[in-house]
């Protein structure tokens, strides 16, 4: 079993923070370079990767990379915005990339049909730690509970669709044990 990120020192994990997803607004989300289309709902696809980024553990360091992840997409891929529907820290929070009604730029030939949720961190032989994992099936409910995502969906990773090691070998090996993961699309 890979290793979890060490905790800081005054993290006490077995206090979860009750979960919200963080708005653009508070991340300080530059506005989309373009109007964004719109996805067809309910998408068939939930679609896990991550940031292959650093890692954070507190709301700060959290927003500060998805602006950065935001500047990476935008500026240095020239997408229209940040690719993902949404971002999960070490904080316990969701973050609000494209949000439930706009198409990602996250997995090509996918984009439209699914809802994309990005680990912040790279985990390819460690664990990202028990708040992180529940802040993603909390966005999922949550798409279910709008409609957004189809009760039936598949759960996949980046990597079973493109040339990828996202979402990283631990993580990969994690989300193939969750409900509705799916060896195929």
């Amino acid at each position: 079993i890979p290793p979890k990120y060490p905790t800081d020192s005054n993290e006490n994990d077995t206090i979860m923070p009750e979960f919200r997803i963080i708005p653009r607004n508070e991340w300080l989300a530059k506005p989309p370079k373009e109007q964004l289309d719109v996805l067809t709902l309910p998408v068939p696809y939930v679609i896990i990767m991550h940031t292959a980024s650093g890692f954070c553990t507190n709301t700060e360091l959290c927003k500060k990379i998805v602006l950065e992840v935001q500047k990476l997409h935008s500026i240095g891929r020239n997408w229209s915005d940040i690719g993902y529907n949404f971002l999960v820290g070490g904080d316990g929070y969701g973050y609000e990339g494209r949000g439930w009604y706009a198409v990602g730029a996250q997995v090509y030939g996918y984009n439209s049909r699914c809802i994309g949720i990005a680990f912040i961190g790279t985990f390819n032989q460690v664990l990202p730690p028990e708040r992180q994992l529940r802040a993603a099936k909390e966005i999922i409910q949550i798409g279910l509970n709008l409609s957004v995502i189809a009760p039936d969906y598949k759960l996949l990773t980046a990597r079973q669709l493109q040339t990828t090691k996202s979402p990283g070998e631990a993580l990969y090996k994690l989300i193939k044990t969750w409900d509705h993961w799916s060896p195929i699309p």
